[in-house]
């Protein structure tokens, strides 16, 4: 007898369908064999795969997530994507999602009871600078950075590399084989912008995921590293836009409030789509 996997597939970080970042959620993984959550993941073939359990704390759910190479203990696409999917049958402003790295709460917005955003409380990231910052510079196929290479940790690590024009970033053609075998890191940004708006690009070849459309993991450290270097002030909500060198045109929000030397709070927001549903039958 075959088992039944639901699914529920929803672009992220877009008002539209066909846009933004894919995500898939399992929306009851209590039956899912654990050898096959991985295979599952690769078989959608998205950035991120979800899998919903019950809570083991003080969430509405806990969620595993997986690239199609491994399994990772926080993202921010499928945070925000599992939210417009939970939070509605749910009937809660703010959704609180259990992951690897603690509880992250999500408040969403409704018109009438359709959630057309939400906003979520990212870690605060730790940071400090890349040893392997010549590497990068290579492997990305660029002579230098405006800021100095640092790499976040906010249970990602995800290093920034802010270029001279929204133009030099579009034009990048990284070597992925290289990217892939950088130490200590998981995504590498590439970043141009002033004032409110910025564009990036994110590489992590190394985690099965050659260009991601949207990461929101990388979006509250964007937010942080600004604010770090004088380029944005404390409060100050960037919209980013990611996405368009692959097809999938994606728009992020993101605020880091603090000093310099030390973030008091990050929030990551953006929008998402239901697009499809359907099952396994494995």
């Amino acid at each position: 007898m075959a088992s039944r996997f639901r699914y529920v597939v929803c672009d992220v970080f877009t008002d539209r369908p066909l846009a933004g970042n894919q995500l898939a959620v399992f929306t009851d993984a209590r039956e899912i064999p654990e050898a096959q959550l991985q295979l599952l993941a690769r078989e959608m073939a998205f950035s991120e795969t979800v899998f919903v359990y019950p809570a083991d704390g003080d969430g509405h759910v806990r969620l595993r997530i997986f690239t199609p190479a491994v399994e990772i203990p926080f993202a921010g696409h499928p945070v925000l994507g599992s939210a417009f999917v939970l939070a509605g049958p749910l009937q809660v402003e703010t959704i609180r999602l259990e992951i690897g790295v603690g509880l992250v709460p999500v408040r969403v917005e409704r018109e009438g009871a359709r959630i057309v955003f939400g906003r979520m409380e990212q870690p605060v990231p730790t940071w400090g600078s890349y040893p392997q910052a010549d590497e990068m510079l290579e492997g990305l196929g660029v002579d230098g950075s405006k800021l100095p290479v640092e790499v976040y940790d906010n249970g990602l690590q995800m290093a920034y590399v802010v270029l001279g024009s929204e133009d030099a970033v579009a034009s990048v053609e990284p070597d992925l084989n290289r990217l892939a075998k950088l130490p200590n890191i998981v995504g590498t940004n590439t970043c141009a912008g002033s004032g409110q708006h910025w564009k990036t690009r994110m590489f992590a070849p190394g985690d099965g995921v050659a260009e991601d459309p949207a990461t929101g993991s990388a979006a509250g450290p964007l937010a942080v590293h600004l604010l770090r270097h004088g380029l944005v002030e404390s409060g100050q909500e960037i919209e980013i836009s990611q996405g368009a060198e692959v097809g999938r045109p994606s728009t992020l929000y993101a605020t880091a409030w603090g000093t310099a030397d030390e973030i008091e709070r990050v929030e990551v927001a953006g929008s998402a789509v239901v697009v499809a549903r359907g099952e396994f039958q494995l």
